[in-house]
């Protein structure tokens, strides 16, 4: 089977559907690259493992998630979000989303 397209992109403000947080992605894998031991702990709702699964981190918290991409949706006017880690991955917010810091060369 093949890896799908992530509907989601590095930046973009997300809500967890189940629990009902918001954040913003910081990473992206094509399909999931946990172990079977979290999966089976954590992953209660059984999502696909051959589809997306983000890097999250949640809003007004220091905690960073691992979400498959049927658990998350866009927000329709996102505003910013408040993490300890946010500076370290980000720019600016513009047009509602994060701008990655361009790498150092």
């Amino acid at each position: 089977m093949g890896v799908s397209q992530a509907c989601y992109c590095i930046g973009q403000i997300v809500h967890h559907k189940l629990f009902d947080y918001r954040g913003v992605i910081i990473d992206v894998d094509p399909k999931f690259c946990g172990t079977q031991q979290w999966y089976d702990t954590m992953a209660r709702s059984r999502p696909p493992k051959d589809l997306p699964w983000y890097h999250v981190l949640v809003h007004n918290s220091a905690q960073q998630t691992y979400v498959a991409e049927r658990n998350l949706e866009l927000i329709p006017e996102p505003n910013p979000i408040s993490h300890p880690l946010l500076s370290s991955c980000f720019g600016a917010f513009e047009n509602g989303a994060y701008v990655p810091h361009r790498p150092k060369h």
